[in-house]
């Protein structure tokens, strides 16, 4: 019974992981209730196997007294066989004895009675007469008479005597026979003894086997609870570490949920940041084209915005395009008169867009714009900033806010722009590339790139953490 509550415990238990965890709550509860029962059982069967061990040992000490009263009988016995056998010898002897004094007594009396009767036979009153004829004087005869009167005593005394003798032989083998009955009376009542003794052993005995037999099967129930108890703790013991370890996960899902919702809000934060900086940076190309503002007071400007005049001059620099007849005009002019314009290489471009690409081509707002991008995730083969992007993914999505159409993999991007001597040489915005791995420069020796997929889009204090193949410029 009790296996088979255990059986359905497990079939319960299964049926709840194979929900939701907390569905086996009401299982582990029941686990548990289970062992403390089982264990209760198993205390109260060893207790019982303690009052049969007890039982034994009141039921052996009882054997032992039975067996030394036995003992005692036997030796009882023993001495009263003994006893009998002396009396059996002393009746023996004393039945000799009287058949040699009936002996003595038949003799004497057969002499009596051959004298008396030979005196008769042979004399009668004629041996009366000559005994007084013979006698020499009346002192003779009475002599004679008075002698044969004292050998008819004698020979009657004899008898008595014998007669006595064999009278008190008899009455002593009486009494010899009265006391080997009582002896055989006493032997046959020790014997009586013995045997009630010997029974009341075999039943103790076998009451002895009895406890022996309900000691072994309780010690077997004992077992067979100890094993139920380890197997209903051990799967208690699964079932609780199985809880705990969801409750961790699920704390964690939570918690990397929360991480991911704050993130992806702050990504959208970002990015409407990052879409309200571009629709800003539109707006004031736009006001710059319509300024009529030309290079030199363009470069002016941003001289007074902070940026040296080398920079400036390289931004002037790269307002420079080509006209259908292969002329150089500046981008503002032709951005202005809505010309067509050309790149180096022959390619129409759109004058508006070179002018917004040189109005925010400074290398520090690269950095400034691929930073706030920092925390979100690497995701191989993607190109969004907030969803998730790998490395040379982020270097293209990062460069066509600026107006640069980088290739798509990190090989590729390796021969975009013009290339840098040196990572002594490289300024904020240039592309770091390590042969299978690309990131932007932010100067002072550090990077932002998205690393992999444990990190995400980071910042690295070392940009040369691994061998560089080449240092690509591209504002």
């Amino acid at each position: 019974m009790r296996n088979k509550k255990f059986v359905s415990l497990l079939l319960a238990g299964a049926l709840c992981t194979a929900h939701l965890f907390p569905v086996s709550a009401d299982y582990e509860s029941d686990l548990l209730e289970e062992a403390s029962r089982t264990q209760a059982e198993l205390e109260a069967t060893y207790g019982y196997i303690d009052d049969l061990y007890y039982q034994k040992a009141e039921l052996e000490y009882q054997g032992e007294i039975l067996n030394d009263s036995i003992y005692n009988c036997m030796v009882a016995i023993e001495v009263l066989k003994q006893d009998i056998n002396v009396k059996e010898g002393e009746i023996a002897n004393t039945e000799g004895q009287i058949e040699k004094a009936e002996n003595a007594v038949s003799e004497q009396y057969s002499s009596m009675k051959s004298r008396i009767q030979l005196l008769y036979e042979k004399g009668g009153d004629e041996a009366w007469l000559n005994l007084m004829l013979n006698a020499e004087n009346v002192a003779d005869f009475l002599n004679r008479a008075e002698y044969t009167q004292q050998m008819y005593e004698a020979d009657r005394e004899a008898l008595q005597k014998y007669s006595n003798t064999v009278s008190a032989f008899n009455t002593l083998v009486d009494r010899y026979e009265g006391e080997k009955a009582e002896l055989e009376g006493m032997q046959s009542e020790y014997e009586a003894a013995e045997a009630e003794l010997e029974y009341e052993l075999a039943v103790v005995r076998d009451n002895i086997y009895g406890c022996e037999d309900e000691i072994a099967y309780a010690q077997y129930l004992a077992q067979e609870k100890a094993n139920y108890l380890v197997e209903v703790t051990e799967e208690y013991n699964r079932v609780v570490a199985e809880r705990i370890a969801w409750e961790q996960a699920e704390a964690e899902r939570i918690a990397r949920e929360q991480a991911e919702a704050e993130a992806a809000a702050a990504a959208a934060a970002a990015a409407a940041e990052a879409e309200e900086e571009i629709v800003s940076e539109e707006n004031a190309v736009q006001a710059l084209v319509q300024s009529g503002m030309n290079e030199e007071e363009f470069a002016d400007a941003l001289v007074d915005s902070g940026m040296d005049a080398e920079e400036a001059q390289e931004v002037i620099e790269s307002l420079t395009v080509y006209d259908e007849d292969g002329a150089a005009v500046s981008a503002l002019e032709a951005a202005s008169s809505g010309a067509a314009v050309f790149n180096s290489d022959g390619e129409e471009v759109s004058a508006s867009s070179v002018v917004e690409a040189a109005a925010s081509s400074s290398g520090q707002s690269v950095v400034d714009f691929a930073t706030q991008f920092v925390g979100n995730p690497y995701v191989w083969g993607g190109t969004s900033l907030t969803n998730g992007a790998d490395c040379s993914g982020f270097a293209q999505s990062v460069y066509s806010n600026f107006g640069v159409d980088l290739p798509r993999t990190s090989y590729e991007q390796e021969s975009a722009g013009t290339s840098v001597s040196s990572l002594e040489e490289a300024q904020p915005g240039d592309l770091i590339c390590y042969g299978s791995h690309v990131a932007i420069y932010m100067g002072d020796g550090q990077i932002v790139h998205a690393s992999n997929e444990t990190d995400g889009i980071k910042i690295s204090d070392n940009a040369a953490y691994r061998t560089i193949t080449s240092i690509r410029r591209l504002v």
